[in-house]
Order: structure tokens, then sequence, then C-alpha cells
């Protein structure tokens, strides 16, 4: 019967208690819902046994990355919608669709197994990073997270980051600037705030393809250590660098933070990074960065933020980002982050929020990448764009709603007598 559209609307619509604001076109060529809302498509049954077997977001995930489900339309205003419903339901968990834990929920899990069928569970999407051994953000586990997000082709990250291949929050002049103006800006407000000047010896921890490092060596005349833990980021920041005729002025070293022996140095830029670090090693993170300071020294700490939970012991990592985007990446509130910094021995002069900026710069992102789909599946695979687009859409609106910020922390390590050398007025930076 082709009838599926309107059960699964209607099972959808029993377990939410309201109405689907999404249409639902199904395998069978049946559709229900409103007419022009945006359609979510659900091309296969394997996506409900993806559902029955993993309920809530990691199994709309998997079904999402396989192809099995899609949206046309509006994908900004699908997941807008989609996250009212389920992800932003008046602090419910997440995972809303589990019967163990709800005996009302056990008559849907039925219908799901009739529409779907009681197969084994389907294996994940070979873009899941499923083998992770050993405790949680030692060195080798880390190398191993950090490539499964990095090391996937340097020409898929160019086709999404566009030339200045900076894969952090944009710095917006306006809405209507250009992605590499915004970019260029965000790098220069960097180095003014830790008030780089020729000779200075500046540590970029975890340095990318290069971008920054770039920036401060040619129009700051900073030398500069770069780290990254991925091999083929090292590859092209090297290669650029060459092509800039900067080799003398950077370095660049796959390289764990733990590791830099070679201290001090006049500032240190960690621009994306530390939402790797993990909070079983962010103490040492802020120690170690602490102790490659010289006295008077500056650190940028550029870092996305998660609201704060009521009860911190309630906080759980995202699924979806675990296991296909950031594998073992942890997102802090801003006052830990302040206060671990502060305990390490830093003196915060300025926090500046940009979760606006990181907004614009992800839509433009999902642009480049939707703009180019056939060769953005070409370099990659059509498993892995899919991840990229959905995880970039769905942060974009994530910051937009207020859900997750981005703030740049300017901490300096004030030697005793305090005499910080910092200017008078804020925001002079030097």
């Amino acid at each position: 019967m082709a009838d599926a559209a309107l059960r699964l609307t209607a099972l959808a619509e029993e377990l939410l208690g309201e109405a689907l604001p999404v249409r639902i076109r199904a395998w069978d060529g049946s559709e229900a819902g409103p007419p022009g809302a945006p359609v979510l498509v659900v091309r296969h049954r394997r996506a409900l046994r993806r559902l029955l077997w993993k309920p809530g977001e990691l199994g709309l995930a998997r079904a999402w990355v396989a192809g099995e489900v899609d949206i046309e339309g509006d994908l900004y205003a699908a997941l807008d919608l989609l996250a009212g419903l389920i992800w932003e339901r008046g602090g419910e968990p997440k995972d809303t669709l589990h019967p163990v834990r709800d005996p009302r929920l056990r008559a849907a899990a039925k219908a799901l197994v009739k529409l779907g069928g009681a197969l084994p569970p389907p294996p994940p999407p070979a873009e899941e990073m499923r083998r992770r051994t050993g405790r949680l953000h030692t060195k080798r586990r880390d190398k191993e997270a950090i490539s499964h997000h990095y090391d996937v082709g340097n020409d898929f990250y160019e086709l999404v980051l566009g030339p200045s291949m900076v894969y952090s929050c944009a710095y917006w002049e306006s809405p209507e600037a250009t992605l590499e103006d915004a970019q260029r800006d965000k790098l220069d407000l960097i180095c003014r705030k830790l008030a780089l000047k020729e000779g200075d010896r500046l540590l970029d921890v975890g340095c990318g393809w290069g971008s920054m490092a770039i920036h401060a060596a040619r129009e700051y005349g900073a030398h500069v250590v770069g780290i990254t833990l991925s091999r083929e980021q090292a590859a092209f920041a090297r290669k650029r660098i060459a092509e800039e005729g900067l080799t003398d002025r950077i370095e660049i070293r796959v390289q764990d933070y733990r590791e830099v022996k070679d201290g001090p140095f006049d500032a240190i830029s960690s621009i994306g990074m530390a939402e790797h670090v993990g909070t079983v090693r962010y103490a040492e993170y802020a120690d170690i960065l602490y102790a490659l300071l010289k006295d008077g020294g500056r650190l940028l700490n550029h870092q996305i933020a998660r609201r704060p939970e009521r009860d911190e012991s309630a906080y759980q990592v995202d699924e979806f980002i675990d296991k296909y985007v950031f594998p073992d990446g942890e997102l802090a509130p801003l006052g830990r982050t302040l206060a671990t910094l502060e305990e390490a021995g830093f003196e915060a002069r300025d926090v500046e929020p940009i979760r606006e900026h990181y907004a614009l710069t992800l839509r433009h992102w999902v642009a480049n990448l939707e703009s180019d789909w056939a060769r953005a599946v070409r370099y990659t695979s059509p498993g892995r764009a899919r991840i990229w687009r959905l995880y970039m859409a769905a942060s974009a609106l994530s910051f937009e709603r207020n859900r997750i910020g981005v703030n740049q922390i300017l901490a300096v390590k004030t030697p005793v007598g305090g005499a910080s050398g910092m200017p008078l007025r804020s925001r002079t930076w030097n």
C-alpha cells in the first residue's frame, strides 16, 4: 500500500504531541504533511530500522549519512523546524524515542517494525569512527581522532573553506563582506591582540593549513612555530610557506602540544584547537601553555563554548558529532575555560564573543560545498560530503539560536609585580 508517508506522519505527530511542520515523502512514493513545507524524504525503510536499533539522534544521523533520508527545499528551514520539535523540547533529553525508558512508546516501536521490517540492524556507514581504544585524550588516541577529521583530503577542504584555508570563525565587518576578507580580518585581529612585532616568537597551537603562521610572519615579521597532528595539513602548510618565501620564518611540526619543549615564546595563538583537548586534559593544556610563554607574553585562545547546564553531570556529548565529525571533542562553558586559565596563572584581560560571526562563516562554507557538490563527493565520498553539509548547517543554526557560542579570550602571563604590558585603554592592544 502506498501510504507509508501518512503512517509515518501520524506516528511522528502522536509521539511529538503536535502537528509535524515538514512534509514527508516515503520510499513508496506517498506524501503527507503541510503543502509547501520542506520535504523530509525517507528513501528507504532501512532508515526506520536504524531508529529502532539506535533511537534518537545517532539513528537519524546514520540514515542521513547513508543517503536513506534527505531534505528537499530549504535545509536551514527544515532543520530549524525539526530542532524546535526534537532537539529543543523544553529541556527534555535529545534521545526522545526510547521505548524501554518510556512504556508509552512501545506501540510506536511496533509500528516502526511493521513499516521498516524486523531485520538485523544495518551496519553504520563507513565514515563513522568506531574503533577507539585506550584512555580518553592520550597522545595516540588524540592523533587518531584528529586524523579522522582533518586527513580527509586537502582538496576537499580547499573547496569548502576557499583560498584562505582557515577552518575557524571569520570576523565580519558586515554580512556583505567576502569570506576571504573576513578570514583575513580575523587573523589580523588576533595578531593585533597578541601585539606581535618584528622578531617575536609565536607558537600557533593547532596551526591547520598554515594561514595564521603565514599572516603573522608576512605581515608582522614574527618567527612562527606551528604544530598540528595532521600530516596532510602539515604537508599543505609547508608547501604554501615555501611558495610565500617564508621558510626562514616559519617551522611546521607534526607534534602534540604536550611535546613542545623549546619555549619561551613571546605569544601563543590557539585557534579552534582547544575543543579537541577535553575536560580531563584542559588544566594540563593551560599549564603547558603558561609554562611556554615568557613573562608578559600573551595567549589568544579562540574556542567554541556551549551553554552551561544547571547540573553539569547531565551534559552529554552530541552523538552525531562524536561519531562522525569531531571524535572525542568536547565543548566547555566559557566560565569554566576562564577559570581554568586563571588557575594556571593567566590573567584574563579580554573576552570577545563572536557567535554571530561563526553563523555567517558556516553559511558561506555550506554554500561553497553545495555549489560544487559533485566535485566534493569525488574528493571524499557521498557520505563524507553529506556529513559536512549537515553538521555545518546545523551548527550555523546552533550559533544563531545561542545554543553554542565562540569566544576570543586574551590572557597574559603577568609577571611578579603586576606589569601586564597591556595598554590602559581596553582593546587598543598595542
